[in-house]
């Protein structure tokens, strides 16, 4: 490998995975139209744009769009309540309170006998 291939090559692995609309929806089981709404309801969700507009998501924003889908979907969460809980989490009051009400939902489980639940 020459120094520009050897130099070319080491940008590209230090280069964060980028993933198109179509690509990130996929991954995360929802439709495109979905992460552009969810785009303008959640201020964390915002894709890096290309000079032509494209949004580009990275992994990190693909574990935010699957925290955002279990909120809404199994959980239950309005886009609200899901704003919310991730708002909470960005501080360590909000995480200490998260974790507690996390806690106490698997003691619930428990208590009922439910140790199938998939709880995340």
């Amino acid at each position: 490998m020459t120094g520009g291939r050897f130099l070319a090559h080491i940008i590209r692995v230090m280069e964060p995975k980028t993933y198109k609309i179509g690509e990130a929806a996929r991954l995360c089981g929802v439709k495109p139209f979905v992460l552009r709404f969810w785009e303008s309801e959640f201020p964390g969700l915002a894709p890096i744009r290309t000079p032509k507009g494209q949004r580009l998501y990275t992994d990190e924003h693909v574990r935010l769009i699957t925290r955002i889908k279990a909120l809404l979907h199994e959980e239950g969460l309005t886009i609200e309540g899901a704003r919310k809980r991730l708002d909470e989490k960005n501080d360590a009051a909000g995480l200490l309170r998260a974790i507690h009400a996390e806690l106490a939902d698997i003691r619930r489980l428990v208590a009922r006998g439910d140790t199938t639940s998939d709880h995340p």
